[in-house]
């Protein structure tokens, strides 16, 4: 008697459709609460700043600008709300694109920043600021954002042509974005030597990221681009659930794997691009946003692409109330906040990955 009770099956076992319901309804639930999450981390984000302006002021004065006087609202919707509006849309933005990049590279350690998309902006803002040179001519006070998003997209078009040469793999995509890490890594070296000391001090606080180059007009280009980009990738779930499963698992079910990889690199690439050009080098975010997503929901791209996105926008979002909150009437730049939250979560995912080798 004892024995058979000691051997009864889970639940699960017994109603396999009850047990994927639940394990379905605990993922979307989990969606909820990081959306609330996200949503409080935003309106925080907003009431906090120079002004100590209190949730119920603010609130109204998103609802009718002229409510509290023409100061607050110039405070509001022309400072506090684009920064806080931007942190979301760039943490989400490359949340999801880290996402995509781990997926099609199989590789938890890849990401806009680790594969040289950063370091390539970083060198085509540099050379805007210290030469003036601009790829597109006639671009006006946009110099600098347009090289840094025309040199991240030529940066995404070689791993692209990496990911078309005969026989190359992941492996050779991730070796490809170390060599063009370190390529423009140099060259921004030399434009560094060769500045002068205001435009060092440009470049610099460029490299660092920072919101406070937030606008409503990045913003519409940036949603717009979100919005298009996610449903696109969202369509395309089971073939990238199949091809985490191993490349030759997905080509036996169907899946024509060079085909995905190339849609996905060039979403990839719009999405990296533009959010580097935004805010700058901000790293981390699109390898923190990933590895929280995977480790609550797995590798189920119905859950995880989504859930990568809001994370990631989560993880922007405190970002930006600790930028402001460290030194009172002091906005720091974003990048140094994001890597001190992503340095550890990036250590310990690596000492995981090294447990699961030995293991």
């Amino acid at each position: 008697m004892t024995a058979n009770a000691g051997s009864r099956p889970a639940p699960d076992e017994l109603d396999p459709a009850a047990g994927y319901r639940s394990r379905i309804g605990r993922r979307l639930a989990l969606i909820g609460l990081l959306s609330a999450l996200l949503l409080t981390s935003f309106m925080i984000d907003i009431t906090n700043g120079p002004g100590n302006f209190n949730l119920r002021t603010v609130f109204d004065t998103l609802l009718d600008p002229r409510s509290h006087g023409v100061k607050l609202e110039v405070v509001v919707w022309d400072y506090r709300l684009p920064i806080a509006v931007t942190a979301v849309l760039v943490g989400a933005m490359l949340g999801a694109a880290g996402a995509e990049m781990q997926t099609i590279l199989n590789n938890p350690l890849a990401e806009p920043f680790t594969l040289g998309v950063s370091s390539a902006a970083s060198f085509g803002a540099a050379l805007a600021i210290v030469t003036g040179m601009s790829l597109i001519p006639n671009v006006g006070p946009l110099i600098v954002t347009i090289n840094a998003f025309v040199f991240a997209l030529a940066t995404c078009a070689l791993l692209l042509f990496a990911s078309r040469l005969r026989g190359a793999g992941a492996d050779t995509m991730v070796l490809f974005g170390i060599a063009i890490f370190f390529t423009f890594n140099a060259l921004l070296a030399m434009m560094q030597y060769a500045a002068s000391e205001d435009e060092l001090s440009r470049i610099v606080f460029w490299m660092m990221g920072s919101l406070s180059r937030a606008s409503w007009e990045k913003i519409q280009l940036g949603g717009v681009l979100l919005f298009l980009i996610l449903p696109f990738c969202m369509m395309r779930g089971w073939q990238l659930t199949a091809l985490r499963m191993g490349e030759e698992t997905a080509r036996s079910m169907g899946v024509d794997v060079g085909r995905l990889r190339l849609e996905l690199l060039v979403c990839i690439s719009l999405l990296a691009a533009t959010a580097v050009s935004f805010v700058g080098t901000v790293g981390f975010v699109g390898l923190v946003g990933p590895h929280i997503a995977r480790m609550l929901v797995g590798e189920d791209q119905r859950f995880f692409l989504p859930l990568s996105a809001i994370v990631g926008a989560l993880v922007l979002s405190v970002a930006s109330i600790v930028s402001k909150s460290v030194t009172p009437g002091v906005l720091y730049p974003i990048g140094i906040v994001t890597a001190l939250i992503g340095v550890p979560v990036f250590v310990s995912l690596i000492l995981s990955t090294r447990k699961e080798k030995l293991g």
